[in-house]
Parts: C-alpha cells; structure tokens; sequence
C-alpha cells in the first residue's frame, strides 16, 4: 500500500509574497533558497507563499494546501482512483524539482503530492 511520507510543503496565499517570506526568515528564522526548499531534518519540506490571486491551490477560498512527499506519484494516483477520490487527470514535472499530482479531499480541499526528483 502506498502511503504519505512526510510533509512535502506549506504554501500560503499572502497579498505580498516577498514581505512574508522575509518575515518567516527573520523572525522564525526559515531559511529558503529561490524554490522554497527548506531542509528539516528527514525529509525535504517546501516552503513557498502565493499570490493572494492564485488558483494553485483550487479554490480561492482555501488558505493553505497540504503537500505530501510520496515515493510513487503514479502508484499513489492509481490507488486514490481506486477507491474513488476526486483526483485531478494532469501531473506536473518541475525540472529538479520532480512530480506533482493533486487530489481533492471529502471537504473539498486540493491537496497536492509531491515525488521529489
């Protein structure tokens, strides 16, 4: 059975992205490269804030969206289909990054997994 590894990424909607990264850097001290990665120990985490305007995230009334690291997008995809879970058809690959594929929970909130390149 597939299953989440960790946490892959926090991303929140800010009016003024660059303003919020700065404080989360200088008051919690989370320091980001340019892609968001942060390392924390086991696994990486991504870190990232958007545009208050995206529709990354699904909704626009959804704040946050969960991101899971998992080992095998596709497997992961298929058992969610499996067992008849909103799963969006198309997949992303970042280059360096790796592959993401989204799902949409009971509540209707889009939660995003993350393969790691």
């Amino acid at each position: 059975m597939e299953r989440v590894l960790g946490i892959g990424g926090c991303f929140l909607r800010a009016a003024d992205p660059v303003a919020l990264n700065a404080w989360y850097r200088d008051c919690l001290g989370l320091e980001a490269d340019e892609h968001g990665l942060w390392q924390q120990g086991t696994g990486p985490t991504v870190f990232a804030t958007f545009d208050s305007g995206t529709d990354y995230f699904g909704s626009r009334t959804q704040r946050t969206m969960l991101n899971f690291r998992v080992a095998d997008l596709d497997a992961m995809l298929a058992q969610l289909r499996a067992k008849g879970a909103d799963v969006a058809e198309e997949t992303q690959d970042m280059e360096g990054v790796g592959r993401f594929g989204w799902v949409t929970d009971p509540e209707g909130n889009r939660v995003e997994l993350w393969q790691p390149a």
